[in-house]
């Protein structure tokens, strides 16, 4: 088990701490520090992951906000068109097919 630094902690506040694999739960660990994170650990990070595991977390995670993912967007240089959390959902209202 890849333990993470203690400094890290605060940022996993609703979460076991000692309980985080950095290997099984690196997406969660990248969305995380992309969300909340200082420079000490945007540094950690960008030195712990490769360019292409967080840039992947960046296009898949529905979970970023839309704030966060156009700053990430512009430093990285990804198609914003890819990214997730930047789409409609998917949820719309559906007309009413039967009237009572």
């Amino acid at each position: 088990m890849r333990k993470l630094p203690y400094f890290l902690e605060k940022y996993f506040w609703d979460v076991d701490f000692p309980g985080i694999d950095k290997k099984t739960y690196s997406a969660f660990i990248i969305e995380r520090i992309l969300e909340f994170g200082d420079k000490k650990s945007i540094r950690w990070m960008m030195n712990s992951f490769n360019l292409d595991e967080i840039k992947e977390v960046i296009i898949a995670s529905r979970i970023l906000s839309k704030k966060s993912a156009n700053f990430w967007q512009i430093i990285f240089k990804i198609e914003r068109d890819n990214i997730l959390c930047f789409r409609k959902p998917s949820l719309q209202k559906q007309k009413m097919i039967w009237k009572y």
